[in-house]
């Protein structure tokens, strides 16, 4: 069964960790919108950048899936492995909160995983610039999903720890759909996309509350305490 709870919390961090994502693929994103013919409109704007982010966010799903299914395999080896298994969860989970409120950039170092990888990729996926129509930027999508993203990378390794291989690759498909705003507005208004945001307020929130579901998560005596001090609150 689904965990509606893990999946909100996955659309959260790409929604709020949209910032990074401009970092990463926004000139992806402006190549996209600037490429076509000048009698285009925004209409076809729009299709080409919904059918590179269709490839984008079925890459992190496969990505969840195999992931997802090594996690089952690992959780299959005792109540340990599962006990170790949250912990690692947790802490990214806290980690990806320190992210989102901007208080540590910690996770960007994990983008070195990917590197050997995208240095094979890259060309590949530079090949397709101009875009000219959906298929080839599906195909880029498919491509830049596997641009080295500590953020990504984090949410790939937490959704590895659920334990099945269909919620791993739905929370990588939320986390996905949660990008989706800030770089289909990239495509248009990076601007105000990132203006929407870089809200400090916003993003100290956000990360709190990531960071307490990260604490949550960790096995212990706190659960208890923190479920009664939510239900004290209601």
């Amino acid at each position: 069964m689904l965990d509606p709870v893990m999946l909100a919390t996955a659309f959260g961090l790409g929604l709020l960790g949209g910032a990074h994502c401009i970092g990463m693929c926004g000139g992806i994103m402006a190549a996209l919108s600037t490429t076509l013919p000048e009698r285009s409109n925004n209409h076809h704007r729009l299709i080409l950048l919904l059918s590179y982010n269709l490839g984008r966010i079925t890459s992190y799903t496969a990505a969840g899936i195999v992931i997802g299914s090594l996690g089952w395999a690992l959780q299959q080896q005792g109540s340990n492995i599962i006990t170790g298994m949250r912990v690692v969860a947790g802490g990214l989970l806290i980690a990806m909160g320190l992210y989102l409120a901007n208080w540590w950039r910690g996770l960007i170092a994990i983008e070195r995983i990917g590197s050997f990888l995208w240095k094979f990729l890259q060309p590949v996926a530079s090949g397709l610039l101009p875009v000219k129509n959906s298929r080839q930027a599906i195909f880029l999508g498919l491509l830049w999903g596997w641009l080295p993203c500590g953020l990504v990378y984090s949410t790939l390794i937490w959704a590895s720890t659920s334990g099945n291989l269909v919620q791993s690759g739905m929370i990588m498909c939320f986390f996905g759909l949660g990008t989706l705003p800030v770089m289909l507005g990239s495509g248009f208004l990076a601007n105000s996309a990132t203006q929407l945001i870089r809200n400090n307020t916003t993003r100290s929130v956000a990360g709190i509350l990531v960071i307490i579901y990260g604490i949550w998560t960790i096995p212990g005596p706190h659960q208890s305490w923190l479920m009664s001090m939510v239900g004290s609150v209601s």
